[in-house]
C-alpha cells in the first residue's frame, strides 16, 4: 500500500480528533480546538498521511522555533491508526516533519512515553538520542516521557559532532 503526505487542513480535525481518542484514551487526547489552534500558529506545520483511497491515515505536526541564527524545531506530535501500524506511515510523517525541520537547520526535540518502544526505536533510527525523563509527563495518567533530541545536520546531511555544534 503506498500513501502520500499533505498538509493538514481544518477539515482534517474531525479524523484528528477519532484518532487521538483511539491513540492515547487514557492521556488526554487533544479536542478539536487543541488541532485548531496548532494549525493556526504561525510556526507549526501539520500534515496527514493518507491512503490510496484518500482515507486519513495518520498526522504530524512540529513546530518551527528559534530566529535564524539559533534554530530549532519540536516535534508536538504524531499519531498513526492502529489499522496502519508497521506499514511504513509513522517513517513517512516523520521524515517529512525532518525534511521541514532541516531547511531552517538547528537541533529537533521530541517527547515519548517511556514505555512506547516501537516509537523510540523510529526515533533512534532517525538520529534521536534520550537526553532527560519528564516524570508524569503524561496527564492523567502520569506515565513518564523521554526527551529526545537530533543534532543539527551540517550541510552534507550528517549529524554534527558535539565539537561542531560548539564552535
Amino acid at each position: 500500500m503506498t500513501f502520500r503526505i499533505e498538509p493538514m487542513v481544518a477539515a482534517d480535525i474531525t479524523r484528528c480528533v477519532e484518532l487521538e481518542h483511539l491513540l492515547f484514551p487514557e492521556d488526554d487526547p487533544w479536542a478539536a480546538v487543541a488541532f485548531q489552534s496548532e494549525l493556526a500558529g504561525r510556526h507549526n506545520r501539520y500534515i496527514t498521511a493518507r491512503d490510496e483511497d484518500g482515507r486519513m491515515v495518520g498526522y504530524a505536526g512540529i513546530a518551527l522555533l528559534g530566529d535564524a541564527e539559533h534554530p530549532e524545531a519540536e516535534v508536538h506530535t504524531i499519531g498513526v491508526d492502529p489499522r496502519c501500524h508497521r506499514a511504513g506511515v509513522g517513517t513517512l510523517l516523520l521524515e517529512a516533519l525532518l525534511a521541514e525541520a532541516g531547511r531552517r537547520g538547528g537541533p529537533v526535540f521530541l517527547e515519548v512515553r517511556t514505555d512506547n518502544a516501537p516509537a523510540i526505536a523510529l526515533y533512534a533510527k532517525h538520529g534521536f538520542h534520550i537526553i532527560g525523563l519528564r516524570k508524569n509527563y503524561y496527564h492523567p495518567s502520569g506515565a513518564d516521557a523521554y526527551t529526545m533530541r537530533r543534532p543539527a545536520l551540517t550541510s552534507e546531511g550528517r549529524w554534527r559532532t558535539p565539537d561542531e555544534v560548539l564552535s
